[in-house]
Protein backbone atom coordinates (compact mmCIF):
# COMPACT_ATOMS: atom_id res chain seq x y z
CA UNK A 1 0.00 0.00 0.00
CA UNK A 2 1.12 3.29 -0.71
CA UNK A 3 0.60 6.32 1.80
CA UNK A 4 2.13 9.35 2.44
CA UNK A 5 3.62 10.27 6.13
CA UNK A 6 4.11 13.74 7.30
CA UNK A 7 6.60 13.74 10.73
CA UNK A 8 8.05 16.67 12.44
CA UNK A 9 11.12 15.56 13.74
CA UNK A 10 14.09 16.97 15.54
CA UNK A 11 16.20 19.13 12.97
CA UNK A 12 19.80 17.51 14.02
CA UNK A 13 22.13 14.78 12.94
CA UNK A 14 20.50 11.53 13.25
CA UNK A 15 16.57 12.54 13.34
CA UNK A 16 16.14 11.87 9.74
CA UNK A 17 18.00 8.34 10.08
CA UNK A 18 16.24 7.84 13.65
CA UNK A 19 12.74 7.71 11.51
CA UNK A 20 14.31 6.04 8.63
CA UNK A 21 14.81 3.53 10.68
CA UNK A 22 12.08 3.06 12.42
CA UNK A 23 9.76 2.98 9.40
CA UNK A 24 12.33 0.21 8.39
CA UNK A 25 12.05 -1.86 11.16
CA UNK A 26 7.67 -1.76 10.90
CA UNK A 27 8.34 -3.03 7.08
CA UNK A 28 8.10 0.34 5.27
CA UNK A 29 10.47 0.80 1.70
CA UNK A 30 10.73 4.98 1.87
CA UNK A 31 10.49 6.01 -1.83
CA UNK A 32 10.79 9.55 -1.27
CA UNK A 33 11.61 12.34 1.20
CA UNK A 34 10.56 16.34 0.60
CA UNK A 35 11.15 18.70 3.34
CA UNK A 36 8.69 20.92 3.51
CA UNK A 37 10.20 22.87 6.64
CA UNK A 38 12.59 23.72 8.65
CA UNK A 39 12.31 26.00 11.43
CA UNK A 40 12.93 26.88 15.52
CA UNK A 41 15.51 23.36 15.62
CA UNK A 42 12.62 21.03 14.06
CA UNK A 43 11.88 19.70 10.58
CA UNK A 44 8.60 18.57 8.76
CA UNK A 45 9.10 15.95 6.11
CA UNK A 46 6.53 14.42 3.80
CA UNK A 47 7.74 10.66 3.35
CA UNK A 48 6.15 8.66 0.86
CA UNK A 49 6.27 4.79 1.44
CA UNK A 50 5.28 0.99 0.42
CA UNK A 51 3.63 -0.20 3.74
CA UNK A 52 3.63 -4.50 3.34
CA UNK A 53 -0.05 -5.48 2.94
CA UNK A 54 -3.35 -3.37 3.72
CA UNK A 55 -2.99 -1.19 6.82
CA UNK A 56 -5.03 1.71 7.52
CA UNK A 57 -3.60 5.13 7.90
CA UNK A 58 -4.59 5.39 11.39
CA UNK A 59 -2.86 1.99 12.17
CA UNK A 60 0.32 3.38 10.62
CA UNK A 61 0.10 6.19 12.59
CA UNK A 62 -0.34 4.77 15.79
CA UNK A 63 2.45 2.41 15.28
CA UNK A 64 4.82 5.56 14.13
CA UNK A 65 3.98 7.62 17.29
CA UNK A 66 6.38 5.71 19.88
CA UNK A 67 9.25 7.07 18.27
CA UNK A 68 10.93 9.42 20.77
CA UNK A 69 10.75 13.27 19.70
CA UNK A 70 9.00 12.56 16.65
CA UNK A 71 5.32 14.10 15.93
CA UNK A 72 3.11 12.12 13.50
CA UNK A 73 1.19 15.27 11.78
CA UNK A 74 -1.39 12.59 9.04
CA UNK A 75 -0.96 9.71 7.32
CA UNK A 76 -3.08 9.39 4.08
CA UNK A 77 -3.28 7.02 1.00
CA UNK A 78 -1.95 8.32 -2.08
CA UNK A 79 -1.66 7.69 -5.75
CA UNK A 80 1.72 10.01 -6.16
CA UNK A 81 3.91 8.45 -8.45
CA UNK A 82 7.67 8.99 -6.03
CA UNK A 83 10.65 9.80 -8.49
CA UNK A 84 8.21 10.70 -11.43
CA UNK A 85 8.24 13.96 -13.56
CA UNK A 86 4.61 14.78 -13.05
CA UNK A 87 5.07 18.60 -13.24
CA UNK A 88 7.04 18.28 -16.41
CA UNK A 89 4.66 16.43 -17.66
CA UNK A 90 1.76 18.65 -17.38
CA UNK A 91 3.62 21.20 -18.66
CA UNK A 92 4.58 19.40 -21.83
CA UNK A 93 0.52 18.20 -22.18
CA UNK A 94 -0.09 22.37 -21.96
CA UNK A 95 2.21 23.03 -24.34
CA UNK A 96 1.27 20.65 -27.03
CA UNK A 97 -2.46 21.60 -25.80
CA UNK A 98 -2.59 25.17 -24.72
CA UNK A 99 -6.39 25.44 -25.45
CA UNK A 100 -7.21 22.90 -22.69
CA UNK A 101 -4.79 24.23 -20.42
CA UNK A 102 -6.68 24.70 -17.35
CA UNK A 103 -8.86 21.09 -17.89
CA UNK A 104 -5.08 19.06 -18.31
CA UNK A 105 -4.18 21.21 -14.91
CA UNK A 106 -7.48 20.46 -13.04
CA UNK A 107 -7.15 16.77 -14.28
CA UNK A 108 -3.25 16.64 -12.90
CA UNK A 109 -3.67 18.67 -10.05
CA UNK A 110 -4.51 15.66 -7.25
CA UNK A 111 -1.50 13.47 -8.32
CA UNK A 112 0.67 16.29 -8.13
CA UNK A 113 -0.68 17.34 -4.39
CA UNK A 114 -1.47 14.01 -3.20
CA UNK A 115 -4.82 14.77 -3.16
CA UNK A 116 -8.25 13.36 -4.24
CA UNK A 117 -9.97 15.59 -6.43
CA UNK A 118 -9.60 19.20 -7.83
CA UNK A 119 -12.41 21.19 -9.90
CA UNK A 120 -11.72 24.50 -11.74
CA UNK A 121 -14.17 26.93 -10.75
CA UNK A 122 -15.92 30.22 -12.65
CA UNK A 123 -19.04 32.37 -12.12
CA UNK A 124 -19.40 30.27 -8.98
CA UNK A 125 -20.04 27.36 -10.84
CA UNK A 126 -18.03 24.32 -11.55
CA UNK A 127 -16.11 24.85 -15.01
CA UNK A 128 -13.94 21.45 -15.30
CA UNK A 129 -13.61 18.62 -12.33
CA UNK A 130 -11.31 15.93 -12.12
CA UNK A 131 -12.46 12.16 -12.32
CA UNK A 132 -12.80 11.57 -8.54
CA UNK A 133 -14.67 14.65 -7.19
CA UNK A 134 -17.73 14.89 -6.31
CA UNK A 135 -21.32 15.33 -8.55
CA UNK A 136 -22.22 18.17 -5.54
CA UNK A 137 -20.41 20.46 -3.22
CA UNK A 138 -20.34 23.71 -1.53
CA UNK A 139 -17.80 26.20 -2.99
CA UNK A 140 -15.69 28.66 -1.15
CA UNK A 141 -15.75 31.94 -2.97
CA UNK A 142 -12.76 32.82 -4.75
CA UNK A 143 -9.78 33.50 -2.87
CA UNK A 144 -7.29 36.86 -3.75
CA UNK A 145 -4.24 34.60 -3.39
CA UNK A 146 -3.56 30.80 -2.52
CA UNK A 147 -4.42 29.63 0.59
CA UNK A 148 -5.40 26.71 2.33
CA UNK A 149 -8.17 25.75 4.37
CA UNK A 150 -9.72 22.96 6.60
CA UNK A 151 -13.01 22.58 5.29
CA UNK A 152 -15.93 20.19 7.07
CA UNK A 153 -15.00 17.47 5.20
CA UNK A 154 -12.10 17.89 3.20
CA UNK A 155 -8.72 19.59 3.15
CA UNK A 156 -8.75 22.50 0.91
CA UNK A 157 -6.31 24.29 -1.49
CA UNK A 158 -7.66 27.27 -3.06
CA UNK A 159 -5.35 28.86 -5.55
CA UNK A 160 -6.69 31.91 -8.27
CA UNK A 161 -6.29 32.28 -12.08
CA UNK A 162 -7.34 35.98 -11.69
CA UNK A 163 -6.11 36.37 -15.66
CA UNK A 164 -8.60 33.56 -16.32
CA UNK A 165 -11.46 34.72 -14.09
CA UNK A 166 -10.61 31.23 -12.35
CA UNK A 167 -10.09 29.30 -9.41
CA UNK A 168 -8.63 26.19 -8.97
CA UNK A 169 -9.73 23.85 -6.08
CA UNK A 170 -7.86 20.79 -4.47
CA UNK A 171 -8.90 18.64 -2.13
CA UNK A 172 -8.18 15.41 0.25
CA UNK A 173 -10.25 14.24 2.78
CA UNK A 174 -7.32 12.67 4.66
CA UNK A 175 -4.13 13.83 6.03
CA UNK A 176 -3.08 16.99 7.47
CA UNK A 177 -3.74 20.46 6.04
CA UNK A 178 -1.84 21.72 2.68
CA UNK A 179 1.37 22.96 4.08
CA UNK A 180 2.57 26.43 3.00
CA UNK A 181 5.12 24.95 0.98
CA UNK A 182 2.93 22.59 -0.81
CA UNK A 183 0.30 25.69 -1.63
CA UNK A 184 3.52 27.78 -2.88
CA UNK A 185 4.85 24.55 -5.24
CA UNK A 186 0.89 24.59 -6.75
CA UNK A 187 0.51 28.33 -7.45
CA UNK A 188 3.43 28.65 -9.64
CA UNK A 189 2.38 25.49 -11.43
CA UNK A 190 -1.04 27.44 -12.05
CA UNK A 191 1.11 30.25 -12.99
CA UNK A 192 3.07 28.69 -15.34
CA UNK A 193 -0.09 26.83 -16.93
CA UNK A 194 -1.65 30.10 -16.78
CA UNK A 195 0.93 31.74 -19.37
CA UNK A 196 0.80 28.88 -21.23
CA UNK A 197 -2.60 28.63 -22.00
CA UNK A 198 -2.94 32.38 -22.71
CA UNK A 199 -0.65 32.32 -25.57
CA UNK A 200 -2.20 29.45 -27.84
CA UNK A 201 -1.31 31.09 -31.17
CA UNK A 202 2.56 31.96 -30.28
CA UNK A 203 2.71 28.38 -29.12
CA UNK A 204 1.52 26.78 -31.63
CA UNK A 205 3.59 29.22 -34.34
CA UNK A 206 6.83 27.73 -32.37
CA UNK A 207 5.63 24.27 -32.70
CA UNK A 208 5.56 24.84 -36.60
Amino acid sequence: MLLRLRVSLPDRPGGLGQVARALGALGADILQVTVLEREAGRAIDDFTVTWPGPVAPAEARERLSSIPGVRIEGVWATKETPGSSADYDLLMHVVSEPSRGFATLVDALPGLCGAEWSVAVSGGSVWHASVAAPPEMELPDAPLRAISLDGKEHRLMLLPVLAAGLHVIVARAEGPVFHRAEVERAARIVDVVARLAAQPDHLSASAD
